[in-house]
């Protein structure tokens, strides 16, 4: 393999985990808490791990936010935004944030962030992808996914020309979403919050081997790019009339072709899906989104392929 076809990568010195972006999704807000007081855990040689919890208020009041989703508003605008005393909390804490771990784009900003998530959703241990052409995080995602084998370990890429999330961990150069479920808002459950402990022990494994000189070769992934966010069925006034279908409820991943049954009115009535492809819908009937309108969203499979990666201080240091 010549050089050319291998990606330097530098070395990745400054990780974060993020806990408690939603304070009512309980399993990353106990991790994080329990790192801070014993870190020993997550601590890797030759690179700092730094636990955070980044929405205290909304963790002390068991609640989704304050004023407004923290992980919606790490774009420009809000980044950029006069603090004034009618400021949402959120977007100050956003800030600050910005502050401690960015700033967003720029070659100051944390290596990687892991943002832990839960799920109403039965979406399993779910890693989510910010973009494509991310070297780095698709063979950290394989690597993880072959750790977690034969456990099923769907990866979510949220690229998409119309849809920004501008999340929490986007302030870093490699954010990565770690989204874990089924599990109730304000409720911790152990499995969950085992599956989750092992995502990030093995991202976590994943950035030492590289920093330590293991080079990993091209690799392929399945991922479910997003396509659309779909909402419930409405009345004139803007209230849902229709309710997730019990054939699709805790089908998340699982393929939805044309005529499957996707909701249920209370009068009987089956309203069908009506598409010309295959698709595969996830964050089902998602506690959280009915202020989003949006009972599921729809995705489709793809691969995705890495390049030849390796540690760039190794190399220089061979020359």
């Amino acid at each position: 393999m010549t050089s050319s076809s291998v990606v330097d990568t530098p070395p990745v010195r400054r990780v974060a985990i993020f806990g408690g972006t939603h304070g009512n999704e309980l399993s990353g807000v106990f991790l994080v808490k329990h790192w801070q007081e014993n870190g020993a855990e997550i601590q890797r040689t030759g690179m700092e791990v730094k636990p955070f919890l980044t929405n205290p208020r909304a963790v002390k009041k068991c609640t989704r936010y304050i004023d407004c989703d923290l992980n919606r508003v790490f774009d420009p605008d809000n980044l950029g935004r006069t603090v004034m005393e009618d400021i949402p909390y959120e977007v100050r804490r956003a800030q600050e944030i910005n502050h401690i771990f960015g700033p967003k784009g720029s070659d100051d900003a944390y290596d990687l962030i892991f943002d832990l998530h839960n799920t109403t959703s039965n979406m399993g241990g779910t890693l989510i992808l910010e973009n494509s052409r991310d070297d780095f995080t698709i063979q950290m995602f394989h690597y993880i996914k072959n750790a977690l084998a034969p456990e099923h370990c769907p990866v979510l890429l949220i690229e998409h020309p119309s849809l920004k999330y501008a999340t929490t961990r986007s302030v870093a150069k490699h954010p990565v979403g770690v989204e874990v479920g089924p599990q109730p808002q304000g409720v911790v459950r152990a499995d969950t919050l085992d599956k989750m402990r092992k995502i990030v022990k093995h991202g976590l494994d994943f950035v030492q081997l590289l920093n330590e000189g293991k080079e990993f070769p091209p690799c392929t992934i399945e991922v479910f790019k997003i396509m659309e966010k779909v909402d419930y069925p409405r009345n004139k006034n803007d209230e849902v009339i229709a309710i997730i279908h019990p054939k699709l409820q805790d089908q998340d991943w699982q393929p939805l072709n044309n005529g499957d049954p996707l909701f249920l009115t209370l009068d009987g009535e089956v309203i069908e899906y009506k598409g010309n492809c295959t698709v595969y819908p996830t964050f089902i009937n998602e506690a959280a989104y009915y202020e989003k309108k949006q009972a599921f969203v729809k995705t489709v499979k793809i691969k995705l392929t890495a390049k030849h990666i390796r540690s760039l201080v190794l190399d220089q240091s061979t020359s």
